[in-house]
Parts: structure tokens; C-alpha cells; sequence
């Protein structure tokens, strides 16, 4: 019934049951810091940028991440109403500064997990260019500006969007509009200089997990009997651990970070793009 999302029903019965425990999103949250080395990042951006293509560390990491996800599908589950659900589409939330302001827009992007970097570059792009210019710039803005036009419409509107989505009636447009109906939402707080920080889930809407990047630091690690300061950029990642078992979590972290330790395997296609369980 949902615009948005199939139903999941061949799962282990302790997660059909543990979305009745826990049964608001923020019940169900596990929080993990990821610390992912800089050095081979740079050097590759460093390399593409002398073959004429010009990729951000926040692209790098987004396109590892949707890599991720065609080999761990269950990344773009949600839950809602206590049913779990496979996310039709990857969608990908994300705050941009409009130039001057102290506050930005959000809306989403939309991806595949068999896109190659040069494709999520582009895509990244599009939407930063598109939602800093003046005014209004997406779905979101305008339908925040609607509910916002009339007093008291805010608090009325809002309650009827979670009551539709609770039951799977809410409209596509809807939910293209929202923000808070994403697989993943993702921030780059070193973009401000800011540390990472373990960002909430919301209860609204249907994002399973956030992902905030922070400042680069030196941490000391081992190499060859001696102690060296390497460079790392941590990652601060909430995530609803009803939408899979912890192990499956544990093994998509290692892919994560294995992709961005040879970010290379990004310019060409998964060889295959896993679906979710039928």
C-alpha cells in the first residue's frame, strides 16, 4: 500500500516482535563512531583532480556508502507502524548553506546503487547549485511555506501527514517533499568546522540513519613497532537497529570502510546490486 516502500514479511520473528518493544524509532537507536583514514581519500582526489575531474570528500564518502548499499540492501529499510519495510528508492537527505545565511534548505537527492562516483559527483552537485539560490528552491520549502501561511494550519497539517503515513495512505508528492522520508541523511559539519556529533533519528518520517562527518584529527596507531599520528575523519553514525541484526551492521561498517581505503573501485559499476529479501 505505501508509495514508498514493500513490506518485509520472511524475517527472523524476533524482528517482527522487537518493533512492539521498541516501537519509536528514537527507542531503537545505536550509535557507532567510524574513523575512516584521510591519506588514501586525498591521494585520490589529488590524482582526479590532475585527470580533470574534481571530487569532495563528502562525495567520496556518499558514493561508498550507496556502494554499500548493493551489497547490503537492508540499509534502505524502514520501519513504520511496527512493519518493516524495503525503500523502493535510494534517497539521500541533506542540509545546504544558502551564501550569507546562518540557516540552510533541505530536501534529497536520489540515487541507485549502481551509479559510479562520477555520477554521484554529478547528482551532489545539481542539488547544492540548485538549493542555494534565493528563495524557495524545492518541494520542501514551498510545502513548509504552506503550512506555515495560516496560524495553528502547522500543528493541524502536521498531525495529518503522521496519521496518513502511519497507515500508508500519505501521497507521493508528500513524501517526495519531506526530508524526513530518506534512506540516509548526511552531514558535512568539518564544512563548518565542526566536530561530529551522533546525530538523533527522527520518529517522523521513515530515515533509518544519519550520518554525520566531522572535523579531521591525528590518532595515534601502531606501525612497525613504533607509534605514528595518522589522519582520520571520524564519522558519527545513528542508526534504528530494527531494520537489521547487529552482525549485518558490523559487516556493512567494514565494507564502508574498505571502499574508502581504495576508493578506485568506485569509478566502475558494482558487478552486481544485491535486492532485499522478497
Amino acid at each position: 500500500m505505501r508509495k514508498d516502500g514493500r513490506k518485509i514479511k520472511t524475517i527472523d520473528p524476533m524482528y517482527k516482535l522487537i518493533s512492539h518493544i521498541m516501537v519509536e524509532r528514537s527507542d531503537s537507536m545505536n550509535m557507532i563512531e567510524l574513523t575512516v583514514q584521510q591519506d588514501p581519500i586525498r591521494k585520490y582526489i589529488r590524482k582526479k583532480k590532475d585527470e580533470g575531474y574534481t571530487f569532495s570528500h563528502l562525495a567520496v564518502v556518499l558514493a561508498a556508502y550507496i556502494r554499500t548499499i548493493a551489497d547490503y540492501p537492508f540499509l534502505n529499510r524502514f520501519v513504520v507502524n511496527k512493519t518493516l519495510y524495503a525503500r523502493k528508492e535510494v534517497a539521500i537527505g541533506m542540509v545546504v548553506l544558502k551564501p550569507g545565511e546562518t540557516e540552510g534548505t533541505m530536501s534529497k537527492m536520489y540515487f541507485n546503487p549502481g551509479m559510479t562516483i562520477y555520477e554521484i559527483q554529478n547528482v551532489l552537485d545539481e542539488y547544492i547549485i540548485k538549493n542555494r539560490g534565493a528563495g524557495k528552491t524545492n518541494s520542501t520549502d514551498k510545502l513548509m511555506g504552506i503550512l506555515l501561511s495560516i496560524p495553528g494550519l502547522a500543528r493541524v497539517g502536521v498531525n495529518f501527514i503522521k496519521f496518513l503515513d502511519k497507515h500508508g495512505l500519505l501521497p507521493k508528492a508528500v513524501i517526495d517533499a519531506s526530508p524526513f522520508h530518506c534512506t540516509m541523511t548526511i552531514t558535512n559539519l568539518a564544512s563548518i568546522g565542526t566536530n561530529y556529533i551522533f546525530h538523533h533519528v527522527y520518529n517522523f518520517g521513515t530515515t533509518s540513519m544519519i550520518m554525520a562527518m566531522g572535523n579531521t584529527r591525528e590518532d595515534p596507531v601502531k606501525r612497525h613497532g613504533e607509534i605514528v599520528f595518522e589522519k582520520v575523519i571520524p564519522i558519527g553514525l545513528v542508526m534504528d537497529e530494527r531494520i537489521a541484526e547487529g552482525v549485518q551492521f558490523a559487516m556493512a561498517c567494514r565494507k564502508l570502510q574498505s571502499i574508502l581505503q581504495n576508493p578506485e573501485v568506485l569509478e566502475q559499476p558494482p558487478e552486481q546490486v544485491k535486492e532485499d529479501i522478497k
